[in-house]
């Protein structure tokens, strides 16, 4: 009896280990469909305040011992948005997220023009959608691809994004994988938006890479 409770606890342990290598803070994921040339941003929230390049569009985003806190403010009647003012047309971004309340949290693109595409995390999923067209009203979202997997309030995960061309790869540390593609992305991008709902989404370990051509 002793020797089956050892091996029922060795196994547990064993599942706990598994799952804490599998969700954790700026965890180092290979990359899919690119090749990484050199780095082109890279903040750890070090500072008192916001970083040059970033910038607060809605809600309150505030740096707090070593990362970035963010929530939305009743006031705006808008999701709290938080820009990474640097455009680009392809690049590879990780970041380390915690969800501690947050109801909605999505990583959204912009082109010059408008909205152009986002990659939004659930508690059980995470989707790429396609935004419509603002000019155009008949437009309408378009999901490109949807995964399941578990983001749990609490948690540190990892988020790692490749943008090519019109081709898309998302990957997290919890072992989601999805790819994408369309023409419509194949533009230039205004730089990173996150964008989130309700209270509270942390933020740390931001890099950027530029791509090999």
């Amino acid at each position: 009896m002793k020797s089956q409770l050892v091996a029922i606890a060795w196994v547990i342990g064993l599942l706990v280990m598994v799952a804490s290598a599998r969700a954790e803070k700026d965890a180092d994921l290979k990359l899919l469909i690119s090749k990484a040339s050199k780095s082109a941003v890279q903040e750890k929230f070090e500072g008192p305040k916001l970083p040059k390049g970033w910038a607060v569009m809605k809600g309150d985003f505030q740096v707090r011992e070593g990362t970035l806190v963010g929530w939305e403010k009743k006031e705006d009647m808008h999701a709290a948005v938080l820009t990474l003012q640097k455009p680009f047309k392809n690049s590879i971004i990780r970041f380390s997220f915690k969800r501690e309340g947050v109801t909605g949290f999505n990583l959204s693109f912009n082109h010059p023009k408008g909205h152009l595409f986002r990659i939004l995390i659930n508690d059980d999923s995470l989707t790429i959608s396609k935004d419509k067209e603002k000019k155009d009203a008949a437009s309408k979202p378009l999901v490109l691809g949807k995964a399941e997997g578990k983001f749990p309030q609490g948690q540190w995960q990892t988020m790692q994004v490749e943008i090519v061309g019109d081709r898309v790869a998302v990957q997290c540390d919890n072992g989601v994988k999805l790819e994408a593609k369309h023409a419509g992305l194949d533009v230039e991008k205004t730089g990173y938006r996150f964008v989130m709902r309700g209270s509270t989404l942390v933020l740390d370990d931001v890099t950027v890479w530029e791509v090999q051509q």
